[in-house]
């Protein structure tokens, strides 16, 4: 499978307890996904995540296309990292892993990222053309967005 491998990391001037806490609440997605993507959940929430927790959303991710996605949570370690996994979407494959890790004075966030848009020639030219990119701008904007809802 060739997969593309894409790693994010931040730093977030909160207690690990806070981190967790945003993070681990399923409902704060919304806030911290660009609004030109029409992102909506369309499942009911619980307040915390748990594995095997199937979430559903209408989103349009490429040109006002809207899709549904379904993703799983497939694993969780308590304060440290939780795993989604697309189950239907506009990915043939997308494992999405977020660490928290305790520094001095915060938390170090890290996302592992690996996602494959299929090997399909159309597959390829939309990664080449804008899917990496759109990738990466949706971290960019979270990044930004965490910094205004976490300032140092």
């Amino acid at each position: 499978m060739a997969f593309k491998k894409v790693t994010f990391t931040q730093y977030l001037p909160v207690t690990l307890d806070e981190a967790w806490a945003f993070f681990s609440s399923p409902a704060n997605l919304n806030e911290i996904t660009p609004d030109d993507m029409t992102f909506k959940i369309t499942s009911a929430l619980p307040e915390r995540i748990y594995e095997g927790l199937i979430i559903t959303y209408k989103v349009s991710p490429m040109m006002n296309i809207p899709l549904n996605w379904v993703t799983e949570i497939t694993h969780i370690r308590d304060m440290e990292y939780f795993i989604d996994e697309q189950r239907q979407g506009p990915y043939r494959m997308w494992h999405h892993e977020h660490h928290f890790r305790e520094v001095e004075g915060g938390v170090m966030m890290t996302d592992l990222l690996y996602y494959d848009v299929g090997k399909w020639f159309l597959g390829r030219i939309a990664s080449l053309l804008f899917v990496d990119r759109r990738v990466r701008s949706i971290f960019t904007f979270r990044e930004k967005k965490l910094k205004e809802l976490f300032p140092g």
